[in-house]
């Protein structure tokens, strides 16, 4: 399995961040061919906290050529671009091949 984890840094204004990543990133990455999962969350610290980042989101995809090609695509291409429209405070993506 091959997967990608984006984290996303804390923004200036969560709610617009939240309403744009429901409203159109996470559309934009559920339409990614190839994929076989695509879950996302806002983290949250335990001790009631701020946790070190805002939002995780783990697509799946089964295998990395896969995966690579569907981050190349059109697709993958509009999503990535799209982080400019909201994730100003900082992204990361990490590119895993998973072992069950």
């Amino acid at each position: 399995m091959f997967r990608a984890l984006v984290v996303y840094a804390h923004p200036e204004d969560p709610e617009a961040f939240l309403r744009h990543y429901r409203e159109v990133h996470a559309p934009l990455a559920r339409a990614m061919p190839g994929l076989r999962s695509f879950t996302w969350g806002r983290c949250v610290d335990p001790a009631g906290g701020r946790p070190e980042a805002f939002v995780v989101a783990t697509l799946e995809w089964p295998d990395r050529d896969t995966g690579l090609a569907s981050l190349a695509s059109p697709e993958g291409e509009q999503g990535t671009a799209d982080l400019a429209n909201f994730a100003g405070a900082g992204v990361s993506v990490h590119l895993v091949e998973s072992e069950e």
